[in-house]
């Protein structure tokens, strides 16, 4: 019986370029296309189904590049609807995944990166938790090496594309609806991470929103932390009327600092996680449906790895106020 490999060694070429070939997948020559084809013919090879399938998810297998928080495990929620969003993507596209967490490859360089993934037979890539500090993965997105779709991060070329909601608009969104609820002037705003693409973002939104309504805003950093966000709230939020978060983990520790302090501010979050159902106290937020984020993710890179050209995706984004019925089961 004729084996994919015996159609590699008459067409001189590696079996995954065979496979590619039979596939159809797009980046292989067409002289090498030619080669294949003849070998195919004269050897009269006959593709066995399931090694054909197994060598097609082999040539199209996908790294899921995962920055993990290791300040707190509430934030996994969101990981986790990116990561179980992404897989059952790739399932229904016959992708192969494997995922890589921050700590796996923070300390190596571009090259170690580049020829680790190689050795993985990656062929995507999809960034979550990307930003501006994160030299490695900037250089291997500028390489081409691999076609590449980020998360949350406005990174466009030829071979990578952007995915997410439009921070911006729903950071004003979300703040104007709270602000004008409770006719508010003195804003405490609790920023995310500093050089985090979505903080910048989310910053100029509120920023946009201070100078329309003429309020006052006075910012602070949180860095997505609870316990930052409730200590910042203690220090600020008796002279503000109302205190904004970039983030609704943050959000959850300023609604608990204020009853502790017995005293009354609206307070708006970011992001729309379960957690929110349980604080007890209803507050504005933006939904993000971050599995639906990482399935459109995926569906993107799978678009560039059959020869699509980079982009920048726009997904919709939902105000909410959410409760604790919304979320039990």
């Amino acid at each position: 019986m004729v084996s994919i490999k015996d159609v590699a060694r008459c067409a001189g070429v590696a079996i995954s370029t065979v496979s590619k070939v039979l596939n159809d997948y797009p980046n292989v020559s067409e002289e090498t296309r030619e080669r294949v084809n003849r070998a195919v013919e004269e050897l009269n090879f006959v593709p066995n189904s399931v090694a054909a399938a197994l060598s097609s998810k082999q040539a199209g297998r996908v790294a899921l590049l995962v920055d993990i928080n290791s300040k707190t495990s509430a934030i996994d929620e969101i990981n986790m609807q990116h990561i179980t969003g992404a897989l059952n993507r790739a399932m229904e596209l016959n992708l192969d995944v494997i995922t890589l967490f921050s700590f796996m490859y923070r300390n190596m360089t571009v090259e170690e990166l580049i020829r680790y993934l190689k050795s993985q037979s990656i062929a995507g890539i999809i960034i979550y938790g990307m930003s501006k500090e994160d030299k490695v993965l900037h250089k291997l997105v500028e390489t081409q090496e691999f076609k590449c779709v980020v998360v949350n991060a406005p990174l466009v070329n030829k071979s990578t594309s952007s995915v997410g909601i439009d921070d911006r608009k729903a950071q004003y969104d979300v703040a104007r609806k709270t602000i004008e609820e409770n006719n508010c002037k003195r804003v405490l705003y609790i920023a995310g991470k500093r050089n985090g693409y979505v903080t910048d973002e989310r910053l100029l939104g509120m920023e946009q929103l201070a100078k329309e309504l003429g309020l006052t805003v006075l910012v602070r950093n949180g860095e997505f932390s609870e316990l930052l966000a409730r200590n910042i709230t203690m220090k600020y939020a008796k002279n503000k009327d109302v205190v904004v978060c970039a983030s609704d983990l943050m959000a959850i520790g300023a609604m608990k600092a204020l009853i502790d302090m017995d005293i009354f501010r609206p307070v708006c979050g970011f992001d729309g996680i379960v957690l929110m159902g349980y604080v007890g106290k209803q507050m504005n937020t933006v939904r993000q449906n971050f599995a639906e984020v990482s399935r459109n993710a995926m569906e993107e890179l799978h678009t560039l790895l059959a020869g699509g050209e980079g982009r920048k995706v726009v997904l919709p984004h939902q105000l909410v106020r959410m409760k604790y019925e919304d979320i039990i089961c």
